[in-house]
């Protein structure tokens, strides 16, 4: 299906009419009253971005250096658990226009497809998320696992240790049912097309934990995976990564900056300020609104990436300018593929690279660095 991208909100009404309830709430929904996931995007209707005149912009870069990453634009593809029930295919397609594009990709512990079978897509730019498990031996052989994929950056998540209320999905019975509802097979009928590409294909699991025998179905995959996550982490937990991986490290659900201080002590080679979209604590800050905190407690000594309510361009640049190396994008991601598969993907990240290049142009502004260089002199608060 070919797409023009006009704008998140176009792909987001797209993918829900695609999607079934189930996981069309699960991509949606947050945790308790929601506040969180409406604070993110509140917060960067707080900024303008100021227009500069007679700048020479007729040459403008957005290319950008991440670790080991070249990247074609200043934003990730963040991990999404449960991103191959978007569509059949999903984590390919995902991979194939990480290479498409030269935007990095990070596949979730709760993948459907294996990594092994997502890395093996050419030319993907491909980094693992990662939980600490119950059973560490579990962890130890993930860990492994990407090492003999080349995966080069893990991404450790560490703002779950427990899953809290999140309305819309224990309305659906996400993570409590091991086998579909009436209720669901009636949501799934009335996706039939989204229905028809999923089960041409056989029943769907989380390919990626399959080895660990967490269960048959989807269902009692997702609700056995979301109790093993270990409650008792602590920073040992973290040392004892950071020891057993030898590549580069991110440490994912920072939100307070001595937090982030502490990773970087510990070895973590970036901090993703993330509050799990508002699926976690609720209330809980903005990511834009404690990103700056946390850049200047760590200064030189690591980059932070921040995710969390990115939808579009402005916002990227609003977030540069606050001090982030790159954005995550969580949400889009999935929207984009539940919307038109891997084109309507390479669709939005060059209609996000348009709209990043507008602003930086009309802001005077002509390559990240720069961006950075101007920092907040670039915004005024509304």
């Amino acid at each position: 299906m070919l797409m023009v991208f006009v704008g998140l909100d176009c792909l987001q009404q797209t993918a829900e009419h695609m999607l079934p309830r189930l996981f069309r709430d699960y991509v949606a929904g947050g945790a308790h009253g929601e506040v969180t996931v409406l604070a993110n995007r509140n917060a960067f209707k707080k900024w303008a971005i100021v227009p500069r005149c007679l700048c020479n912009v007729s040459q403008v870069s957005i290319s950008t250096q991440w670790l080991d990453y070249e990247c074609a634009a200043p934003f990730m593809l963040a991990p999404v658990g449960f991103l191959g029930m978007m569509r059949y295919g999903a984590d390919f397609m995902a991979a194939r226009a990480s290479a498409k594009t030269k935007i990095p990709f990070c596949v979730s512990t709760f993948s459907i497809n294996a990594l092994e079978d997502i890395c093996a897509v050419e030319g993907a730019h491909v980094l693992a998320q990662i939980y600490v498990f119950r059973d560490r031996e579990i962890t130890r052989d993930m860990i492994n696992r990407a090492r003999q994929c080349g995966v080069s950056t893990l991404v450790l998540t560490v703002d779950t240790p427990i899953t809290p209320l999140r309305p819309r999905d224990e309305k659906n019975g996400f993570r409590r049912l091991t086998h579909p509802s009436l209720g669901q097979l009636v949501s799934f009928a009335q996706a039939w097309r989204w229905s028809l590409g999923m089960m041409r294909h056989g029943m769907p699991v989380l390919g990626n934990l399959q080895p660990y025998g967490m269960g048959r179905t989807l269902l009692e995959q997702a609700k056995t995976a979301a109790s093993q996550i270990d409650p008792s982490l602590t920073w040992k937990d973290l040392e004892w990564l950071r020891a057993q991986w030898g590549g580069k490290l991110v440490v994912k659900g920072v939100m307070h900056p001595d937090d982030a201080v502490q990773c970087v002590a510990v070895g973590a080679d970036s901090v993703m300020v993330s509050n799990h979209g508002g699926r976690q604590l609720d209330p809980a800050p903005a990511t834009l609104d404690v990103l700056p905190d946390i850049v200047a407690s760590i200064g030189p000594a690591g980059s932070v990436v921040m995710d969390s309510g990115i939808r579009r361009g402005a916002d990227v640049v609003c977030a540069l300018a606050q001090g982030s190396s790159l954005v995550g994008l969580g949400r889009p991601l999935a929207w984009a593929l539940a919307a038109g598969g891997e084109a309507a993907l390479i669709e939005m990240i060059g209609g996000l690279q348009g709209e990043i290049r507008d602003i930086m142009a009309l802001a005077g502004i002509t390559s990240i660095e720069k961006l950075h260089a101007a920092g907040t002199t670039l915004l005024r608060r509304c």
